[in-house]
């Protein structure tokens, strides 16, 4: 059995906040939003997708919350990508959130409830150290993994075709922006990978471009000013 520290949560007006990092899960101007604006849009999944030629596709993701960036992927993933292809779908979670906590968040997108409700069904078994679902008929591959993101990575092999950089912000969680996470990007990415994330801070651009990304600015969702995506161009940093 996987052993972890679970998310220590408040509520506030109606949405999740962790009390641990004093920061919120999602923006309180609507989280499926900017899902759709910071991660699907960011690595332009909806037109790779479409036009996808391999029989696979991987996102990895620090910080797997509320499962909200997972489901909208999902959703998308079904509406336009070949129905013999699979994705996988890894994500990182260092203090996951108890079922009962992910069952009021997840209420909050009803959209998505033909999706979520396959996950809650079997989110028990993923922090039981079941790390590995597969859904829809095998279309979906999900593996989460518990525990601190940089750390976790190491157990990754092959290649992410899309990184969702998330989780908490670098002020409220610098121990997660190091310099060895955008090593492993780099590792464990190929020339073309791409990678999207909410924050433009500083030392995060600067750390992608040593580890071989093109980053570039774009406007932020809501009342965030800019964020950062980009595109593996070299892999001479790698490690």
């Amino acid at each position: 059995m996987t052993h972890y520290s679970p998310a220590k949560l408040e509520w506030r007006d109606g949405q999740p906040y962790a009390s641990t990092y004093q920061d919120v899960y999602f923006s309180s101007d609507n989280g499926l939003l900017e899902t759709d604006y910071v991660f699907l849009q960011g690595n332009v999944l909806q037109s790779r997708w479409q036009t996808l030629k391999t029989p696979h596709f991987t996102i990895a993701e620090t910080g797997f919350g509320t499962g909200l960036n997972f489901l909208s992927a999902v959703k998308l993933w079904l509406e336009v990508a070949p129905a013999t292809a699979m994705l996988h779908y890894i994500s990182t979670e260092k203090h996951p959130l108890s079922l009962q906590d992910l069952t009021s968040a997840l209420a909050l997108w009803p959209t998505l409830v033909e999706f979520s409700h396959l996950l809650l069904a079997n989110y028990e078994k993923l922090l039981q150290g079941d790390q590995a679902l597969d859904l829809f008929q095998n279309r979906v591959r999900l593996s989460l993994l518990v525990g601190d993101a940089t750390t976790q990575m190491h157990q990754i092999h092959g290649v992410v075709d899309a990184w969702f950089l998330d989780g908490f912000s670098p002020a409220k969680n610098p121990d997660m922006w190091q310099t060895e996470l955008f090593q492993q990007m780099a590792r464990l990415s190929a020339i073309g990978s791409t990678f999207a994330t909410f924050t433009s801070a500083g030392h995060v651009r600067r750390n992608l471009a040593a580890a071989g990304f093109n980053t570039q600015k774009r406007a932020g969702f809501g009342k965030k000013r800019e964020m950062l995506q980009g595109i593996l161009m070299s892999k001479a940093d790698a490690r």
